[in-house]
């Protein structure tokens, strides 16, 4: 189980031309476990073409919301072993306590050195999946010409936003495999409801694998008949902005419409209004995301707002989702809306 806690923690990425690895752009993920312990979750980049790298150091900081002194500073490193060049890697680090003061994290890419590239010598191969109340999947891992050791299936589970954040990482051991053996392997689990799909991958001790895309199918919605319409900034008294100063509070704001259908039980629906605030460039960084927790009742329009204070100078894009209280989209996303920020 994932129990959210505060998303306004910040991510810190690597820009200077010297580096190869970042933390990418979309924002890390921290929730509470079922045992209390925090945990944050996201993905890092080898951005260089040419070279793998190995050694990664990721540092974990934790904050409550009073003190900007530290609860906990934990040092964790990727799932992969070796990231190959251009190649993607997860990472999951937990805290060492289970702190239910800890409503904070960011995150450092700290260290990591130039490594030779393992062979890309494992397939991977997904069968068809389906929901219940368990997720059920199964796949077969086919090994390459020698034998291996330290061999995991990694599961990334990742949500809808764009660009999706890794919401958590399953591991199923493998072990040791034989030349060009063919091994099976199996997921039987409850997922959380937000969750849209994973990505599917292997490493071993010498070989990895190609990297698979698996949607879940989601149930069907019955209310899903939400229109986002009028998305706009505005100031304090209402006026609407497109342009606002750094650190100056605005408001982002939208109208949305419902209509129930015809064999929905109940005519009141719990939702969470979602903002996502994402500065323009080639890789787009999330500057943002707030939410807001509000009940349609019966049909009609209805208006919802967030306050936003920007931290940074430039462009933005502004999007905005309208989910159900079990994270499944009610609504396609709104309108994007452009705001200069100076």
């Amino acid at each position: 189980m994932l129990f959210p806690i505060s998303s306004g923690f910040s991510q810190v990425t690597d820009t200077k031309p010297t580096l190869s690895v970042v933390l990418t752009s979309d924002s890390p993920y921290i929730y509470h476990d079922e045992e209390g312990y925090t945990v944050v979750v996201g993905s890092i980049k080898n951005t260089n073409p040419l070279t793998a790298v190995s050694d990664v150091k990721i540092r974990a900081t934790f904050y409550d919301d009073i003190s900007v002194t530290p609860i906990e500073i934990v040092q964790g490193r990727p799932i992969l072993e070796v990231i190959p060049s251009l190649g993607t890697s997860p990472y999951m680090i937990k805290s060492k306590t289970p702190n239910p003061q800890i409503t904070q994290a960011s995150v450092f890419l700290e260290t990591f050195d130039s490594s030779i590239s393992k062979s890309k010598l494992l397939t991977i191969e997904s069968s068809d999946i389906y929901v219940d109340e368990n997720l059920v999947f199964s796949g077969i891992l086919k090994n390459g010409p020698a034998s291996i050791t330290n061999t995991n299936v990694y599961m990334a589970f990742y949500d809808a936003f764009q660009p999706p954040r890794i919401l958590g990482i399953h591991i199923i051991p493998i072990g040791e495999m034989e030349p060009n053996a063919k091994t099976f392997f199996e997921f039987n689990d409850k997922i959380e409801p937000q969750i849209q799909g994973f990505l599917l991958f292997s490493e071993s001790n010498i070989f990895y694998s190609n990297s698979i895309d698996v949607k879940i199918p989601g149930p069907e919605v019955l209310t899903k008949h939400v229109t986002i319409s009028d998305v706009s900034i505005t100031d304090s008294l209402g006026k609407k902005l497109s342009e606002i100063k750094q650190g100056s509070t605005v408001k982002i704001q939208s109208n949305s419409l419902i209509e129930l259908s015809p064999d929905h039980k109940s005519n009141e629906i719990p939702y969470t209004y979602y903002v996502q605030v994402k500065e323009s460039g080639e890789k787009p960084y999330v500057e943002f995301i707030g939410k807001y927790d509000g009940r349609y009742i019966g049909e009609g329009s209805q208006s919802q707002s967030i306050d936003w204070i920007p931290e940074k100078k430039g462009i933005f894009f502004i999007e905005t989702f309208v989910w159900d209280r079990s994270n499944l989209p009610i609504a396609d996303p709104g309108p994007i809306a452009i705001i200069l920020v100076n």
